[in-house]
């Protein structure tokens, strides 16, 4: 007979008891021994994040539908923090907050479980940003150039362009192994289904994550979207992949936590915000960056969108974001509505990384562009006062106007770096100005189509070199011409 005690293993949790619930707010006691970010599992399954307690209770935020948790319910704490699955699996899928699939293409294959908030990398782990990431958009690869891992704020009012900017980006990295991250916080449906509809159509899809809380979800699912989209890049980042993450957009964000902070009974800060929205902010942004080898060797670029009102772009949460990004992306609602699209404006508008990311070609062509608009658009306002200008100023008039077509790009069709070059290289050397209105725009629309079925040769060299010798100058200038002669050719034949 067998006379040993079996004893099974014991699984020791604190248990506590639901008090109060109000939209997606938990208020328990017990749980004597809880930390900040710890879990919890509810009596219906329901997972909960801890974010508050004093002596009495604990607040905890509810990670789902709340309706089914009840005052008297019990609730057991977890010995972990807030993880979220990570993996390749996730590409090409729409998730929410928690890494759940919400298209119908089934279940998705985890590598490994990253904690959603974790302690950006340090200086001494960071390599300076020194590579270009081409966002297709022309104004902003050549007059406010974007770097891997730089932080890049995209502003202004609302329907003025900013998600198309983000997107665009993402459709440019097609082929360039650049994992995108589309992060939706507080958007309608209908604006989701439509980037999701507009990346599936260009095929980026297979490359990029999109993560949504839409309106409908709750505070808490908002506020965790940004972080949790983080950690996945992380994932990349860390096994030496270059990641691009647009958040879209951190104002709804705040609104969000402002939310959760007033049913915790934190006290409102500075307009109606808590004191703590610096400090949410700038722990996302921190975790943006370039690795050295040791650590992964990857990057992460971040690309926040954040609405202003009227312009206002000194109001709380704005400000907060243009001290701690490397730079921001101003839209002008005046320009969007003259038709210059993207509405950037140069003026108010900075990349702190500057033309250190630039390729030799693109630095060549782009050089002194800033002033010639601006003094363009100072101008302009002088003819709009019917005062007469110099022959001089009309020669400077014309050359604004070639650049202004020259820059104005249409939604959805992101520009390839080699184009940007050859066609600001003509503006360059003055084989423009000379050129009607429609000759420019035919040469902005077609150029570069020319020139890849006539010298595909001479397209090769400048896309390996990214220079321009005086051999691929004669080249280009003569190819120019040949594209004007066609044109004449065409229209005497019509």
């Amino acid at each position: 007979m067998n006379n040993q005690l079996h004893i099974p293993n014991l699984d020791i949790s604190e248990v506590g008891r639901v008090q109060e619930v109000r939209q997606g707010i938990v208020m328990a006691s017990g749980l004597p021994s809880c930390i900040y970010g710890q879990l919890v599992d509810f009596s219906n399954g329901t997972k909960g994040l801890i974010l508050g307690f004093n002596p009495e209770s604990v607040l905890i935020v509810a990670l789902g539908d709340d309706s089914n948790i009840k005052m008297g319910d019990t609730l057991v704490s977890r010995s972990e923090l807030l993880t979220i699955p990570v993996g390749d699996g996730y590409l090409g899928r729409i998730v929410d907050c928690a890494g759940r699939p919400l298209d119908d293409k089934g279940g998705i294959t985890v590598s490994e479980h990253y904690p959603v908030f974790r302690e950006a990398m340090g200086v001494i782990e960071r390599d300076p940003v020194v590579d270009p990431l081409e966002t297709g958009v022309k104004i902003i690869d050549l007059a406010i150039p974007v770097g891997k891992g730089q932080r890049e704020l995209i502003i202004g009012d609302r329907q003025t362009g900013k998600t198309s900017i983000g997107i665009d980006a993402i459709i440019n990295q097609k082929g360039k192994d650049v994992v995108c991250i589309y992060v939706c916080i507080g958007g309608s449906y209908t604006s989701l289904k439509r980037a999701v509809s507009l990346l599936a159509q260009k095929n980026a899809l297979d490359y990029t994550i999109v993560m949504a809380s839409t309106a409908a979800a709750s505070s808490a699912e908002q506020y965790l979207c940004p972080y949790s989209a983080s950690a996945i890049g992380e994932y990349f980042m860390f096994h030496g992949r270059d990641v691009l993450v647009v958040f879209d957009d951190l104002i709804k964000h705040a609104w969000a936590y402002r939310q959760m902070s007033l049913l915790l009974e934190r006290p409102p800060g500075r307009e109606a915000y808590p004191g703590d929205i610096f400090y949410i902010h700038s722990q996302l942004m921190e975790r943006a960056g370039k690795l050295k080898p040791e650590h992964g060797g990857g990057t992460m670029t971040f690309l926040p969108i954040v609405s202003t009102l009227q312009g206002d772009i000194t109001g709380y949460v704005q400000s907060n974001l243009v001290s701690m990004t490397d730079g921001q992306i101003y839209l002008n609602a005046s320009l969007f509505h003259e038709g210059f699209k993207p509405a950037i404006d140069m003026g108010l508008s900075v990349s702190r990384i500057g033309s250190k990311v630039q390729c030799p070609a693109v630095k060549k062509v782009s050089g002194g562009l800033r002033l010639e608009y601006a003094q363009y658009r100072e101008l302009l306002r002088l003819t709009r006062l019917r005062t007469k200008l110099s022959d001089e100023a009309m020669r400077q008039m014309k050359r604004g106007e070639i650049l202004r077509e020259l820059l104005t790009q249409e939604n959805g069709r992101p520009v390839s770096t080699i184009e940007e070059i050859v066609t600001f290289y003509a503006l360059k050397s003055g084989a423009l100005e000379k050129r009607g209105a429609q000759e420019v725009k035919a040469f902005k629309e077609g150029f570069f189509t020319y020139l890849t079925e006539t010298d595909s040769e001479l397209a090769g060299l400048l896309d390996s070199k990214r220079d321009l010798s005086d051999e691929i100058k004669t080249a280009l200038d003569a190819e120019i011409e040949e594209f004007f002669s066609s044109l004449r050719d065409q229209e005497n034949r019509g």
